[in-house]
Order: C-alpha cells, then sequence, then structure tokens
C-alpha cells in the first residue's frame, strides 16, 4: 500500500464512476426520477467520502459537486432537464480524468504483457484484467485435478490390507496356527480391529477427495470465469458516446444494445471497445437526419443506433446498425474520382465494392471536416481493429433505410451454455441455442432411404445420423435404441444420434491447439471436473459433416475396428495434439491424465499401444511401462515415450523399462510419429 496509495481507491472509484455515469443517463430518459436521484445521491456520497480517505481533495470536490446539482431535484418528481444532465456528465467527466491522472504511474509500474490499468483511449470502458494471476491460477487449478485423478488411484493398496488382514485371520482361525489358550481369540480382536480401521480409514479418504474435486471443479469453474466480461460493459460507454455525438449536431439519439450478456475475454472488449465508439459515432454523424429530415422522411424524431453481440461459431460478432439515412455511394464513388480513381473505373464500381472502399479509409461522405466527421478516419478504425484480431469487417447499407457495420473476430474464450451428451464414449457439448428438442428413438422409427437415415419430427423427415460418426469414431451398434438431439443451423434440422444425455451446463469455450487439425463440425474444446478437453460441436459445420456421414454408408451398422491408443500425458496441450493427429490418422485415441488412471484403463479395456509422458504427478511414465510389463495380460502391449526427457540415461531407462521408442516432444515430428505406429500395430 506503500508504494501505491490509491490501489483500492482506484477499482472502487471506477465502480462507483461507471453506476454515476449510467444512472445520470437513466435520470435523462425518465426513468424514476426520485428513485434514481437518491440512487445517485448515495453513490456520490460513497465517493466523497473514499476520495477524502486517501486524500484526493479534488475527487471529493467534484463528487460533492454532484450531490449539489442533484440536491434541488431530489423530492422534484419531475424529468431532469438536459441542462442538468449536461452539468452532471461534465462533472462525472472530471472525476473520470482525475482517476486516468492517477491511473498513468500504476500503468507506468505495470510489467509487459499485463492488460494496462489506464483506461482505454476514445471513450472505450476500461477492461481490466490480471491476466497473468488468472491464467497461473487456472494452470494450478487444472494441475491439482490431475494430482486428484492420482490419488484416487493411490487407493488401489486398501484392497491389498483387506486381503492381508483376510489372510491373517484365516490363518488366525486355522487350528494349526495359535497353541496358547485363548490366543485366537486375542488375534481375532485385533483383526476385527485392523478391518474396521481399514475401512473407516478407507471411507473417510474417498469423502476426503469427493469433497476436494468438487471444490477443486468450483473454483477452477471460476477461474475461467474470472477471466470472462459481459460484453455489456462496452454498452455505458456507446450510449455515452452516441449521446454526446447527437448533441454535438443537434440530433436526438436512442442507444440500444442487445447482446450484453455475451461474456469473453477482456483483451477482446479492450480492443474492440474504440472501434464500436467510431461506429458508433460515425453512426450519428453520417445515418442519424436532423428533426426535419426525419420527419420528412416519416421516421421517429429520435434517431436510434444499435449495437448487438452475437456468437458466430467460434467467432463474435459486434454490429452497429442505425436506422438513418443510409450511405450515400453516389457521394462515396465521387470521393473515389477526387482521390484520382478513373472514372470509368469508378462508375463500374458496385454497392459492395463501395461499401470495401469506404471501410478502406481516406474517403468521407462528409462536405466539411467537423469534430465527428469529414476524414474518413472512423470506418478505417473499425477495419484496422478487425484485421488486427485476425477478423474482418462488413458494411450493408440501404438509401433512406439505415447502415450496419459489422466487426467480426474470433475469441480466445467464452461462455456458451450447452446441452452435454455422450456419443461412441467420447462426451460432447452441443450449443443450447442450436439445440431444438431431445427425442427417444427406437430402432423401428428410423427411415432408411438412398440419402441415408431419417427420423420424424413435427410431422415431417428430417436427417439422422450418429454423432459418433460424424466425429470420426464408431457408432454404437444397429438395433439398439438411442437419444436424439434435434440441432438447428441455418434454418434446416438435423437429428444426431447420442447414447446418453448428460446434463446442461455453462463451459467455457477455448479453440483447437495451434497445430491441431481442424475439424468442420468441431467448435472447440472444453475442460470437464478432471481436467479432460471436450470436444464442443459446431451446428453449423455439424450439418454438411453430417451429409458426408451420411453419405458414408449404412449407418446402422458398426465400422471395422480400429487400433486404440491410449495417451498418457498430464499437458492437455500434448493430450489434444496427438489425439487429434491420431485420430486423423485413423486410429482410436483414449486419454489419461496420469500413470495410475492409465494403469486402470488398461486393466478395463484393450490397447494396441501406449503413447506416455515421463513425467507426470504420481506414477512416472517409467514407472507405468514397468508395471503394464508384469502384469500378463499388458506386457504385449507396445509402448513409445513422448517426452522433454532426452538424455542418454534418459533414453536408457525408458529401454530398460519396455519402451519400444523414444520421441523427444522439442524435435516432435507428426509424419514420424504416425509412421512408427503404424509400423508396429499397423
Amino acid at each position: 500500500m506503500a508504494r501505491d496509495p490509491y490501489r483500492y481507491f482506484r477499482v472502487e472509484a471506477r465502480e462507483l464512476l461507471e453506476q454515476l455515469g449510467a444512472g445520470v443517463l437513466d435520470l435523462e430518459k425518465g426513468t424514476e426520477p426520485a428513485a434514481a436521484v437518491a440512487r445517485l445521491l448515495r453513490v456520490a456520497h460513497t465517493l466523497k467520502g473514499a476520495a477524502r480517505v486517501v486524500k484526493l481533495r479534488e475527487v471529493a470536490d467534484l463528487a460533492h459537486a454532484i450531490e449539489d446539482a442533484l440536491e434541488p431535484v431530489r423530492d422534484a418528481g419531475a424529468s431532469v432537464d438536459r441542462g442538468r444532465v449536461d452539468a452532471l456528465l461534465a462533472l462525472v467527466d472530471r472525476v473520470a480524468a482525475c482517476l486516468r491522472a492517477l491511473d498513468a504511474p500504476a500503468a507506468a509500474a505495470t510489467p509487459t504483457g499485463a492488460l494496462g490499468a489506464a483506461a482505454v483511449d476514445d471513450g472505450a470502458p476500461a477492461l481490466r484484467a490480471d491476466d497473468g494471476a488468472l491464467e497461473a491460477l487456472f494452470a494450478s487449478l487444472t494441475e491439482a485435478t490431475a494430482q486428484l485423478a492420482g490419488a484416487r488411484q493411490a487407493l488401489m493398496p486398501f484392497e491389498r490390507l483387506r486381503s492381508l488382514a483376510k489372510l491373517l485371520g484365516d490363518q488366525v482361525a486355522s487350528p494349526r496356527g495359535l497353541a496358547s489358550p485363548g490366543a485366537p481369540q486375542k488375534l481375532g480382536a485385533l483383526v476385527d480391529e485392523l478391518r474396521g480401521t481399514v475401512a473407516a480409514l478407507e471411507r473417510d479418504l474417498w469423502a476426503d477427495i469427493e469433497r476436494a474435486e468438487r471444490e477443486v471443479h468450483h473454483a477452477r469453474e471460476s477461474a475461467e470465469r474470472l477471466r470472462l466480461l459481459p460484453a455489456s460493459l462496452l454498452f455505458h460507454s456507446l450510449e455515452r458516446t452516441a449521446r454526446d455525438a447527437g448533441a454535438g449536431l443537434g440530433r436526438r439519439v436512442a442507444f440500444e444494445g442487445a447482446g450484453g450478456e455475451v461474456r469473453l475475454e477482456g483483451r477482446v472488449l479492450a480492443a474492440v471497445g474504440p472501434a464500436l465508439v467510431q461506429a458508433v459515432r460515425n453512426a450519428v454523424a453520417h445515418g442519424i437526419e436532423p428533426a426535419a429530415g426525419r420527419a420528412a422522411a416519416g421516421k421517429a424524431p429520435v434517431g436510434r443506433v444499435a449495437v448487438t453481440v452475437s456468437r458466430r461459431g467460434s467467432r463474435v460478432c459486434f454490429a452497429c446498425t442505425d436506422d438513418g439515412a443510409g450511405v450515400d455511394l453516389e457521394a462515396v464513388r465521387a470521393a473515389a474520382e477526387r482521390r484520382g480513381m478513373p472514372r470509368s473505373e469508378a462508375g463500374a464500381l458496385g454497392p459492395d465494392e463501395l461499401g470495401r472502399l469506404l471501410l478502406g479509409g481516406g474517403i468521407s461522405t462528409s462536405a466539411a471536416v467537423t469534430e465527428l466527421a469529414g476524414r474518413g478516419v472512423g470506418l478505417d478504425l473499425v477495419r484496422a481493429t478487425a484485421e488486427g484480431l485476425g477478423g474482418e469487417v462488413a458494411l450493408r447499407t440501404e438509401r433512406g433505410r439505415g447502415t450496419t457495420v459489422e466487426l467480426i473476430v474470433p475469441v480466445l474464450a467464452s461462455s456458451l451454455d450447452s446441452l452435454v451428451v455422450e456419443a461412441s464414449g467420447q462426451v460432447v457439448a452441443i450449443p443450447l441455442s442450436a439445440t431444438r428438442r431431445t427425442l427417444r428413438v427406437l430402432p423401428g422409427e428410423l427411415s432408411r432411404g438412398p440419402e441415408g437415415e431419417t427420423v420424424t419430427f413435427d410431422g415431417a423427415a428430417i436427417p439422422f445420423v450418429p454423432l459418433g460418426r460424424v466425429l470420426g469414431r464408431s457408432p454404437g451398434a444397429a438395433g439398439r435404441a438411442c437419444a436424439a438431439v434435434v440441432v438447428e443451423s441455418g434454418g434446416a434440422l438435423l437429428a444426431v444420434g447420442v447414447e446418453r444425455l448428460v446434463g446442461v451446463e455453462s463451459v467455457v469455450l477455448r479453440p483447437l491447439p495451434a497445430l491441431a487439425p481442424p475439424h468442420p463440425a468441431v467448435l472447440g474444446v472444453w475442460l470437464d471436473a478432471a481436467g479432460r478437453a471436450r470436444v464442443v460441436v459446431d451446428p453449423a459445420g455439424l450439418r454438411a459433416s453430417a451429409s458426408a456421414a451420411r453419405g458414408g454408408g449404412d449407418l446402422g451398422a458398426a465400422s471395422g475396428a480400429r487400433p486404440t491408443i491410449l495417451v498418457v500425458d498430464d499437458s492437455l496441450t500434448t493430450r489434444m495434439l496427438e489425439q487429434s493427429i491420431l485420430e486423423s490418422a485413423g486410429y482410436e485415441v483414449d486419454v489419461a491424465v496420469s500413470g495410475e488412471e492409465a494403469l486402470a484403463k488398461a486393466r478395463e479395456r484393450s490397447y494396441g499401444l501406449f503413447l506416455v509422458d515421463v513425467e507426470m504427478p504420481g506414477m512416472d511414465g517409467f514407472t507405468f511401462i514397468e508395471r503394464a510389463r508384469a502384469e500378463p495380460t499388458l506386457r504385449a502391449v507396445p509402448a513409445i515415450l513422448v517426452t522433454s526427457r532426452a538424455s542418454a540415461e534418459d533414453r536408457a531407462r525408458g529401454a530398460a523399462a519396455g519402451a519400444v521408442g523414444h520421441i523427444e516432444k522439442s524435435e516432435f515430428n507428426q509424419t514420424e510419429l504416425v509412421a512408427r505406429i503404424r509400423g508396429l500395430i499397423g
């Protein structure tokens, strides 16, 4: 606190300032004036007290001035006039300027790579998150989950203890076991006590582990959501921008925000904030007509500017729409000619080409340069922001009806309500927004035609395909009842068959690793309670993939057996990368996050090969291979080590343990890996 006396004040003051700004705008709308004024007075008073504690006299005086401006209308019960609203907003802006001055020294001390503490320029909201700390928290919780998975396997010795207790009891009970009178009874009591102690210890340990797993799962979910912020955080700043731009031009403008519940990483919102501010300013300056013009066009006197946030697969779309006059495309054409484009070439440009030209920057349809328009840089900033984020920008306009500018960018992580299902032994999430209904499908309810199977839904036949087939896995055997999820995409319906409906869950969507081969039906991944990566289906790509799968023959018949490989690695990235490579090569893949989990799985299911890391929590890779070689049913399964440990000693120890290959992660080559595996198991 000595190094930064305003550390906690800045956090509180920003929240209070946000409430003041939004409350003043609500006051102007006439939303319960008396209640709004009372609420604003409380917030201003809190800000004043906090400022006095840290001896920021200027902020305290400004908060007091806000109280003075509100006091006369406390009991008026009527709408506050525009002049008073302007005065209040000016005071709020002065407080914001003071906070930015406080942010400057803190931002200078912020380590490189962290999100800055300074407010975003151009009126965009200050979106702050200590991503480094959050990433570390998430990584540690994921590691703890893996450790708990190993601890579960550590309970295996209890079975041996019970067996020993039984052997001891049998020996004591034998007539030849003990000769002295009363000794069998005494030892028998000790055996009973041993059994009871072991049983109680086992019961308590299981309960502790299950509680710890639940807590870790909840903590990890919380950590994930801390990284995600609601898009609604942008709306206050954009509403203020629309109001101020309209006031500067003498036009009345109403702002609407939709899709604020979409949660995205703070860095994405911070990046698009300034671009959206420019888009809103552009909509007011170039779109919304003066009152007389709107009256002549039969429109409402108050212009409308709306910003809508929506998901589009693995991307998010920020759309800024106005109900103004639309872009004067002829003015764009004329501006292009003034910049040197030949008249014949400019005359041949269509609406889409003129729109792209406008987005390119340097062209303005404004007759004069003003504070808001005339330099042709507003839409250029929107385009540059989209390109900087690896996205794109689009413009649609209709003369007399308005214009829409869309900023479409990829997202690193976002929250998604999903229906979780199990298909071909794989847990999969289907976005709930695309799910229409779930069905119970009996074998006789499927109809077969030249294009594949169909099922009846709402009186119509819709395509049916097992979800496992779409994802490249073997579907369940024919002739069994199954569940089906009716998914809608692009107005078309598709029923995907699954083995089990797990439930509804809010998952945090993450992109596939950069080296993982893309799949049209896969939107990304999410982590389950055990830290395992699970697939999230992309409704848009699902239908195309399903069509290809339906054309592959009898959907009800099980496909030929494929070799199954068990990937054992505590690194999420490595597991996903290896799984993607191997599945693309035609293998079925199962994963484990520890040697203990892998050994348990290997005892329950037959595998063709083990792909094993060395350094893992609990049992390491060397020990796993040694124990597998010691069991008759696992002895013949070949094992390959994929590890960062590549010294001669490590290679010798791996060979001694029984590994048939040793691949160094730093020299990982997927072609060589697949070739080596094919040489071993085909």
